[in-house]
């Protein structure tokens, strides 16, 4: 019996240069320059959702929509929304309804555990409310990207924080990572690295196959395929 087919997820995030994706205030991290910002654009235009964790939405307020006219137009010649659906990951459910994202001009869907939804299910804030995540860790995160496969998600972005990402890694449902290297140093045992969580042993450590590397002014842009993914097709490695 075949499996069912699971969405392919991208993580896109920048750090500093010592690995940080926010100082020791996990402070909102704005360190990326216009063309980092282009480049996440350009990675979120490709994809059919955009995956972040309830403490990253905390910590901005909002979330970043496609602005670039040509990958707005290239979308609408894909036939697809102008913007893709931004997935809030939270297991309680603990959101402001009054944060400024709710008022942004894109589609939402909170994905949460049966008691998180209890307070959403009945309000306009989020049009989808997916009840996938465990109450308790581990969250089968396989099936959550089966399921929004079969929603017709089929390429994730994922975001941030740290966490979720460790998470993602963890189950296996991550195939790419682009990360950006910024020029600042910002130091902190605190301060929060681009997979958080406990860690993985050395002989359990997710292997990477860097596929390219960009310098633009002071950032190189990486772009890493997971060993254990699918091999990347000949279009996969140039964009």
């Amino acid at each position: 019996m075949t499996e069912q087919a699971r969405a392919h997820g991208t993580v896109v995030l920048a750090m500093s240069a010592d690995g940080k994706i926010a100082d020791r205030e996990r402070s909102p991290a704005r360190f990326g320059s216009t063309a980092d910002r282009l480049h996440l654009e350009t990675q979120m235009a490709q994809a059919d959702g955009v995956l972040f964790g309830a403490e990253t939405l905390r910590t901005y307020g909002t979330t970043l929509r496609i602005t670039q006219p040509d990958l707005l137009q290239q979308r609408q010649q894909q036939d697809k929304f102008p913007q893709p659906i931004h997935i809030v990951c939270s297991s309680s459910g603990r959101l402001d309804p009054e944060c400024r994202f709710f008022q942004q001009a894109v589609p939402r869907w909170l994905m949460t555990t049966p008691e998180g939804a209890m307070g959403w299910s009945d309000r306009p804030e989020f049009e989808r409310v997916l009840v996938a995540c465990s109450p308790a860790p581990p969250t089968n995160w396989h099936q959550i990207f089966q399921q929004l496969a079969a929603l017709g998600l089929e390429k994730i972005v994922v975001t941030g924080g740290g966490q979720l990402v460790a998470s993602l890694l963890e189950a296996g449902v991550i195939d790419e990572i682009w990360l950006t290297v910024c020029p600042l140093i910002l130091g902190g045992a605190q301060s929060p690295t681009p997979v958080d969580g406990y860690g993985f042993p050395a002989h359990l450590a997710p292997r990477l196959e860097l596929l390219s590397t960009q310098v633009m002014g002071s950032e190189v842009f990486l772009h890493y395929y997971l060993q254990s993914a699918p091999p990347p097709t000949n279009e996969e490695k140039l964009n």
